[in-house]
């Protein structure tokens, strides 16, 4: 990959996210704290670094879990034209953030879910808005991203249902935590989630510190999953 993840976008994709990050800097309820000049490398850049995973490059069906401001979902969902990415979100005020952008930068893929992973995960038939289908998340998706929400066994326990069989959670992290590693290894059979590999991306990424963990959904989803919603974050196993 380049050395600037943003070249992998054509003059259409640049001109899309350039509304999104416009829509952003102009939002006046705060859905994310950089919305200046370095919103193309700290949002942009980091999203498409994610690219660096071969699975994520050649997924279809995609779900950004904790969506927030629409990264790393939107910028996916413009760099991968043929994949169906769907932000999971449970704000709502961020949603209509998610929802307004979308439509104004003509991001015909992306599709907000005003739902908890957990909901979906458990057949919430909520619709994602009018004239959507109903949304029904088990199992549903090749692909789960999740970019600065939480700890990796608690990502790993959300993305579980979530994932077809053999399917990835790429995790946005930070610097390794090796505790924070080990927990997520002593979860890994109770969850059907193996850890595969880190990928430092901070060369390319909005973070110098930036890590892609990729995690591999190894076994059917486990009966009791999903918790009840929370508790993945309240009481993360391992």
């Amino acid at each position: 990959m380049s050395a600037d993840p943003t070249a992998l976008l054509d003059e259409a994709g640049r001109e899309a996210l350039a509304k999104v990050l416009e829509l952003l800097a102009e939002e006046r309820a705060s859905v994310s704290s950089v919305v200046d000049e370095r919103a193309w490398r700290v949002h942009v850049a980091d999203s498409l670094s994610g690219l660096e995973v071969p699975e994520l490059r050649a997924a279809s069906r995609i779900a950004d879990v904790g969506a927030g401001a629409g990264f790393p979902g939107l910028a996916l969902a413009v760099a991968l034209p043929s994949a169906r990415v769907d932000l999971v979100e449970s704000i709502g005020r961020k949603c209509d953030f998610m929802r307004r952008a979308a439509e104004a930068a003509g991001i015909g893929n992306a599709r907000v879910l005003n739902l908890r992973a957990e909901d979906l995960a458990a057949g919430e038939d909520r619709q994602a808005s009018e004239g959507e289908p109903p949304a029904r998340g088990r199992e549903a998706y090749d692909v789960v991203t999740a970019r600065a929400v939480g700890r990796l066994s608690t990502l790993a326990e959300l993305a579980s249902p979530l994932l077809e069989p053999n399917g990835v959670l790429v995790a946005w992290k930070g610097k390794r935590d090796e505790e924070e590693e080990s927990q997520l290894s002593r979860a890994s059979t109770e969850l059907a989630m193996q850890p595969e590999s880190i990928l430092d991306v901070g060369n390319i990424a909005g973070s110098r510190h930036r890590h892609l963990h990729v995690i591999r959904k190894s076994a059917a989803t486990p009966a009791n999953l999903p918790r009840k919603p929370g508790l993945a974050k309240k009481r993360p196993k391992g």
